[in-house]
């Protein structure tokens, strides 16, 4: 029984013509063979499986006339052409050997070929060692250099060489190559198998070429595609569809359900997601009207692909192929590969779509417009749409309006921004804005719990009435609001403090404190009320500051020395009683350090005084400014 010669060996391109998609390599050397210019050294570079080495065997074949008939492999076993593996042949002494080969010229023939496949594999060593022999090589002698990594070949080797890229073979010459071949093997097989024979062979013929036996061996002469997903374990078309359907349903039940039946086919985890990231990319193009040619399927195929990418858009594609991709990278390196499975899946399922993100940010910024018009238009009465017999009555009008139209009430119903713009409009404070407005001075003395006396009572009285008449009209305009109750109690519960006011101001001498005049008439009584409620330390403090000024309900002091403003403004909630207790009127204390021009030394610190003695002696200053003087601590 005679062995089975693989697919990769029988069908190895014998001519130039045969050799698949590297045309403008076998082109340049026809013509330097037409032409005499031969080099004497060549380098082969580029991925695995698309011709390198049949190249440097056909180009050999070619310089020599060796006959037809005689096989590829075959040439090694002439004196003419010497195929060396650098993969297990590395050292120096490989070179060493081969140096002396050269010297030795052809027995038939005019040039003797040395073909070294993977010479990126060489040693630094042995490297430097070719490196005379290559640039100064014997007139019959030629080197063909392959490799797929040529960036580990040294420079000086590069720079003394002619360097070819292969490219990768597509999968339409693939495809083409694979059909001429089963037709001459008497193979049937379908174009969705070859498809997918050659997209798994990713640009490599030879792959292609050992796929088909695998799948011969399986199949037999008749190829299916059924038969072809199982016998190769590659993740089918149909596969890959059904998944987006399931995504493109959002149903994750779905979903899961297909990664426990594919798992359990033994499909890959890596490889799905590979084929995934294809898939997404090709749905992609073909919503791209002018890019179906960038699809490499069949007709059949690319239909199905236009019609399930109307059920995306671009962005939900470009969204979903970079959750996939960063899946790819992170996948290696997890302890659960099955669970970040279902987990992107699930992602993909629940992903919101860009339509429904594109109308959530048409909504908002149709908000965005509608609150920014209403503030522009807020300058006229027709920003909110108001009766005529509203707009048309005067201020007074307005409020027995709202008292005698009961259909002003349905302005209740505006949002806060309507609000904040009618107040804008019409100067209407809410009643929050009316606590925090007309009650300042009852702030200023919460601590105490005293109105701010006479005068500021009636204003105060004076701001409530004028409030009222504002919150009538903010009923007319916006309806009763929810604050309404608890504005009225504040109300009430301010008349209760300024009654208690004035019946604390009726029991004593009660004084309009106008100017500092009016405090200095006063202020012994002040002092009295102060030696009999207050401590010893805070009278004497009081005792010995001085009146400056009165600005409002603020009293300012003059004191000597920091220790009294801490005693005076610590206990400035008891002084302002004192002044209440004495005139009715509440007073906010305030102090200000100022010495006296006698006593101005003896509370100077060692520093400032030491400061001062510089500004009186510049000799001592240009001292310090020389030195750095400084007091000594003791």
């Amino acid at each position: 029984m005679a062995n089975h010669r693989d697919l990769t060996r029988t069908y190895r391109p014998s001519t130039f013509d045969d050799v698949v998609s590297q045309e403008h390599v076998s082109s340049t050397l026809k013509n330097a063979i037409a032409q005499n210019r031969l080099a004497h050294a060549y380098m082969f570079c580029g991925p695995r499986g698309v011709g390198k080495t049949t190249m440097a065997r056909v180009l050999a074949r070619a310089i020599n006339h060796i006959d037809q008939n005689v096989d590829g492999e075959a040439l090694s076993q002439t004196m003419n052409v010497v195929e060396i593996d650098a993969a297990s042949n590395n050292k120096v002494d490989d070179v060493h050997h081969l140096r002396e080969i050269v010297r030795v010229p052809p027995q038939t023939g005019s040039y003797k070929v040395f073909i070294i496949d993977e010479v990126h594999m060489l040693s630094k060593q042995a490297f430097n060692a070719l490196l005379k022999t290559l640039e100064e090589p014997p007139p019959h002698a030629i080197f063909i250099f392959a490799t797929t990594e040529p960036h580990k070949v040294l420079p000086t080797i590069l720079s003394r060489v002619q360097r070819f890229d292969f490219k990768r073979i597509s999968v339409d010459e693939i495809v083409s190559r694979l059909r001429s071949i089963s037709e001459k093997e008497s193979i049937q097989i379908d174009d969705e198998s070859l498809h997918t024979i050659a997209k798994k062979a990713d640009g490599a013929l030879r792959d292609a070429l050992g796929l088909m036996d695998q799948a011969i061996a399986f199949c037999g002469t008749d190829i299916r595609y059924d038969e072809l997903v199982k016998a190769l374990n590659v993740i089918g078309n149909d596969d890959l569809f059904e998944f987006t359907e399931t995504v493109a349903d959002q149903n994750p039940q779905n979903g899961l359900l297909f990664i426990d039946r594919i798992l359990k086919d033994g499909a890959d985890i890596q490889e799905f997601l590979v084929s995934l990231t294809h898939h997404l990319r090709n749905l992609y193009v073909a919503r791209q009207k002018e890019g179906m040619h960038l699809i490499e399927a069949t007709e059949e195929t690319k239909d199905r692909y236009v019609a399930q990418a109307k059920k995306f858009n671009d962005a939900d594609l470009m969204r979903m192929m970079h959750l996939v991709s960063e899946a790819q990278i992170k996948m290696k390196d997890v302890q659960q590969p099955r669970v970040h499975f279902e987990i992107l899946a699930l992602k993909l399922v629940h992903m919101t779509r860009n339509a429904e993100l594109k109308e959530l940010l048409k909504t908002a910024n149709g908000l965005k417009k509608n609150g920014r018009s209403r503030v522009t238009d807020s300058k006229s009465s027709e920003a909110l749409d108001f009766p005529e017999h509203i707009k048309e009555t005067s201020d007074e009008g307005i409020k027995a309006a709202g008292k005698s139209d009961s259909s002003v009430s349905s302005y209740a119903d505006h949002d806060e921004s309507s609000t904040a713009e009618v107040n804008e409009k019409s100067d209407i404070r809410d009643p929050l804005s009316y606590r925090e407005t007309d009650n300042r001075n009852q702030e200023i003395n919460s601590d105490s719990g005293m109105p701010a006396g006479p005068d500021l009572a009636k204003n105060k009285d004076s701001d409530t009435e004028s409030s009222d008449a504002d919150d009538d009209h903010l009923e007319l305009l916006m309806g009763r609001p929810s604050l309404q109750s608890e504005r009225k109690s504040f109300a009430n519960k301010d008349k209760e403090k300024r009654s208690q006011s004035k019946s604390v101001a009726g029991a004593g001498e009660t004084r309009t404190l106008q100017n500092l005049s009016d405090v200095e008439e006063c202020w012994d009584k002040v002092l009295e009320t102060a030696q009999k409620k207050a401590s010893k330390t805070l009278y004497l403090q009081l005792a010995d500051v001085q009146l400056k000024d009165l600005k409002g309900t603020e009293l300012l002091l003059s004191v000597n020395n920091p220790f009294a403003v801490n005693i005076l403004e610590s206990n400035k909630k008891k002084i302002g009683g004192f002044f209440k207790e004495v005139t009715g009127a509440y007073v906010r204390i305030k102090c200000v350090v100022e010495r006296n021009g006698q006593d101005k030394d003896a509370y100077l610190s060692p520093f400032e005084k030491f400061r001062e003695l510089q500004k009186k002696d510049k000799n001592l200053k240009t001292i310090v400014d020389l030195f750095g003087a400084e007091i000594e601590h003791i």
